[in-house]
């Protein structure tokens, strides 16, 4: 194990540098001290070289803990040094996000007491309108949809662990901690797994073929460490059986030894990608740990731009990596 405290990369084998590129870098684009803006989500817009992320909750702390909100920014990566704007939303408590359209993105509501949890498509021009596209499972409200991803057959997979409850914003759950497949153009939604403590990130491998799914147990609402539960991702078959898709195989693909693997995204040789306590990880399509990303404090969630860039939110900052420019993110393939 090799490490370079000047780049904040740290190799675990021979095959990170194919990644990384001969002079990968790390660059502090913005940094906000009043609230940490740069938590979950990571949206990339290529036709306008934006980006959209969403805070980590913020406590009125002369509130009850159910008067708490989370603010959506839209960053400018056209300016140097870049600008960011706070967007006015009626999202309750936005997450994880996608693209969606060539007009919209996808916004995980976890919801409130009074409004309900589920996806949220929010127009990306002004003046941002939002809707709510789902939010129950045959009547039965979800608890707190964390992350989305969107399959190239237009069905939305999503996850729904109770971090809203725990954390006081939503009321007793009304469902299990599962995973999602929702069709908008045939109106149905399916239960595709459960069995997690805290299901959280997901993201599909190039070929849709394997569904990533991580599970953050290890880390409860209130803040307590279970050094004993899950900070792990488990990786699924996409399997079709009678002419539809069920998630089968399941097995440990990958534990996090610091903090838990939250965001999961892939690049386009199917190495794997994580936010964890650290950092970033990146592992090989088998499973093996090829290095790290280190940033201090660690990483929520993060998303790839154009030739090897990644976004990476890192609460209070939000930092620039380049990796090699082959390096490519499977969702948008630049």
């Amino acid at each position: 194990m090799t490490d370079s405290e000047i780049t904040g990369f740290q190799s675990h084998h021979k095959d990170f540098t194919t990644i990384t590129g001969q002079t990968p870098s790390l660059e502090l684009l913005a940094e906000h001290r009043d609230y940490p803006f740069a938590h979950e989500a990571g949206i990339y817009i290529p036709e306008t070289n934006n980006l959209w992320i969403t805070s980590n909750r913020c406590v009125d702390p002369n509130g009850s803990k159910t008067q708490q909100r989370v603010y959506i920014t839209r960053v400018d990566l056209n300016t140097s040094p870049i600008t960011y704007e706070e967007i006015p939303t009626d999202i309750p408590m936005g997450n994880g996000g996608i693209n969606y359209d060539k007009d919209s993105i996808l916004i995980c509501g976890q919801g409130s007491m009074t409004q309900p949890s589920g996806l949220y498509r929010m127009s990306i021009t002004a003046p941002y309108t939002t809707e709510l596209l789902k939010g129950d499972f045959y009547g039965r409200p979800f608890n707190s949809v964390n992350d989305v991803v969107v399959h190239t057959d237009g069905s939305i997979w999503f996850t729904d662990p109770i971090y809203g409850y725990r954390h006081e914003y939503r009321p007793e759950p009304c469902l299990p901690c599962q995973v999602y497949q929702w069709c908008p153009r045939e109106g149905t939604i399916r239960a595709m797994a459960d069995g997690f403590g805290m299901p959280n990130g997901i993201c599909f491998s190039p070929n849709e073929k394997t569904v990533y799914i991580t599970d953050t147990d290890r880390l409860h609402g209130d803040g307590t460490v279970f050094d004993h539960r899950a900070s792990s991702i488990y990786a699924f078959d996409v399997s079709t059986i009678h002419g539809q898709p069920f998630l089968t195989n399941r097995r440990l693909f990958a534990m996090a030894d610091h903090g838990i693997p939250d965001g999961i995204k892939c690049d386009l040789n199917g190495n794997v990608y994580s936010g964890c306590g650290d950092g970033i990880h990146v592992w090989s399509p088998g499973g093996v740990l090829l290095g790290r990303i280190l940033i201090d404090g660690g990483v929520a969630n993060f998303c790839f731009g154009r030739n090897g860039e990644i976004f990476a939110l890192n609460e209070h900052r939000l930092w620039r990596v380049q990796l090699g420019a082959g390096v490519k993110g499977a969702l948008l393939g630049l």
